[in-house]
């Protein structure tokens, strides 16, 4: 009985607590709404609070916080601005060659480790002064970091593992900032979103789906999400976490948190997404476990240390304004500035519109408001990116995970800057969220952007078979200007079937229209020759 009455004493404080909060959420959330805050970003108008927002904002950053050291991991690689100047000799004897960078040495790997801290900055910085402007100026719920993708492009092809490519880490700088400002000035002249406008509806909307696709794919890998898929030499991907039976307790682990969200969803329990990812990452921080993301080797150690500090700040003393114009007589600098353009005008301009259409923002005519702001910062995010020393800009889609929580302004995306402004400070926390507390979020985000593709008339081949092109690409080719290039080369070739029957039967009806003008013709003339023969007579 005495049990009883402690639960129920238990049961009826969790109850007022839980009340007493909805009060508060209320009045703060009124409160803010007729604010001079909550007007300018039109909280009321677009059925949003103020708390709604910073949900928003938070699940956005948690499952895009990778990028952090994802991008300087990958922009590392390339060697930044170390040179073989920077290498040390073991001896006084020795003499150091161009291969000295591809042998770890001492001195090359401190400039590597200084590099890889600037980059980790500068990814912040410039996410946090893109994801703001993106909010103040636009008023939309995106966020912006440097894009996956062509970042690897960037590391790889233009510059080369530690400098074996064919520029020079300044020069694809200004490779970047040149195409930036073309972006820009393409962007102020309107032509974008006019560029954007000649996507039709079935690709813009499969595009949608395929960057779930491709988004829920990234989720399922061992790198970025929880390691179920993997290479295969036969065919391709296989089953990564399974051999026999599955034995990673890590995917086991993601698998819970997947479940976390996918319950919280059925029970429409706001910030779920953030549930799933805080459980998995604190069960991950234990040590002596099977999945921690600190095992008890040299990694795992350094990593620890470094989780153990909290705060560290770190200023950019190498990259920053490292721009070189030096090598632009080159061919591959033009040729990789070509390429940067095409990129950006396809896959980012498909991402916002893919954003913009699952928000519920496109109007009638398909556009959206704040569109042109939107395209104003997507470009010159990716200027302010290059005089910080990193590779492109772009709008992210897991902002869709922000979305799919409730945001709908650009509250969600100021929110995301003040925690990638945080993260300048308390990187040691953020970094040590491992990828199979990420993974679980980034899969659901799929499912939920599988939903537009009911709107896509499948019984209309002209539409079906471009958009599932679309769709299957970009997962395949793990790129999403290749999947809409495929779907709008398809459509394209689709729609001349049409164009070409109309030509062929226009042609048919000037043939018969020009016979029987020539027969009138020869009538006519044959009847005034009969006249003037009469006259004659």
């Amino acid at each position: 009985m005495g049990g009883g009455i402690c639960s129920n004493l238990g049961g009826s404080f969790f109850t007022k607590l839980r009340e007493t909060w909805k009060r508060r959420e209320e009045h703060l959330n009124e409160a803010v709404s007729k604010s001079k805050v909550g007007k300018y970003f039109k909280l009321e108008a677009r059925n949003s609070t103020f708390t709604k927002e910073i949900r928003a904002g938070t699940a956005t950053f948690l499952t895009m916080a990778y990028i952090i050291t994802v991008n300087a991991t990958i922009l590392a690689d390339s060697g930044g601005t170390c040179s073989v100047s920077d290498c040390t000799a073991t001896t006084t004897m020795e003499k150091l060659g161009p291969d000295c960078k591809f042998k770890s040495n001492i001195g090359y790997m401190n400039c590597l480790s200084k590099i890889k801290s600037d980059l980790i900055v500068a990814t912040a910085l410039s996410s946090m002064i893109g994801s703001f402007a993106m909010g103040v100026l636009a008023n939309m719920p995106l966020a912006l970091a440097p894009g996956m993708g062509v970042n690897a492009y960037f590391a790889y092809n233009l510059v080369g593992f530690h400098g074996s490519g064919s520029m020079t880490y300044q020069t694809a700088l200004a490779v970047v900032l040149v195409e930036g400002v073309a972006f820009l000035a393409i962007a102020a002249i309107g032509l974008r979103g006019k560029l954007a406008r000649l996507i039709p509806r079935p690709v813009r909307l499969a595009s949608a789906a395929g960057i779930g696709l491709f988004i829920a794919f990234t989720g399922l890998q061992a790198h970025e999400g929880v390691g179920l898929i993997g290479p295969n030499s036969s065919t391709l991907v296989a089953l990564a976490a399974c051999s026999g039976e599955l034995r990673s307790p890590t995917f086991w682990l993601g698998l819970v948190g997947f479940l976390i969200i996918s319950y919280g969803l059925m029970k429409n329990i706001k910030g779920s997404m953030i549930y799933g990812i805080l459980f998995v990452t604190l069960i991950s921080w234990f040590r002596d476990t099977s999945v921690t993301i600190f095992p008890h080797t040299q990694l795992g150690d350094q990593s620890y240390d470094y989780f153990k500090k909290v705060v560290d700040f770190h200023t950019i003393k190498s990259i920053a304004g490292a721009i070189s114009f030096s090598q632009f007589n080159k061919s591959e600098v033009w040729v990789a500035l070509v390429t940067l353009l095409y990129v950006e005008v396809f896959a980012t301009t498909g991402t916002l519109y893919s954003m913009a259409e699952i928000g519920g923002f496109l109007n009638e005519k398909g556009g959206f408001e704040g569109e042109y702001m939107a395209f104003m910062v997507d470009a010159g995010s990716t200027i302010i990116g290059s005089t910080l020393g990193t590779s492109p800009i772009a709008t992210y889609i897991e902002s869709s995970v922000g979305i799919r929580e409730g945001g709908r302004t650009g509250l969600t995306a100021v929110v995301v800057s003040i925690y990638f402004l945080l993260s300048l400070f308390f990187t040691p926390i953020l970094v040590s969220v491992p990828p199979w507390a990420i993974g679980p979020s980034l899969v659901m985000v799929g499912v939920m952007m599988m939903k537009v593709v009911k709107d896509i008339n499948w019984e209309n081949v002209k539409e079906g078979v471009p958009a599932f092109v679309t769709m299957l690409l970009m997962p395949l080719t793990y790129n999403i200007s290749y999947g809409l290039i495929g779907g709008l080369g398809l459509y394209v070739a689709l729609q001349l079937y049409d164009y070409l029957v109309g030509f062929l039967s226009w042609m048919k009806k000037m043939r018969s229209v020009l016979y029987g003008v020539q027969n009138q013709v020869s009538a006519a003339s044959a009847s005034t020759d009969s006249s003037t023969a009469t006259e004659v007579v």
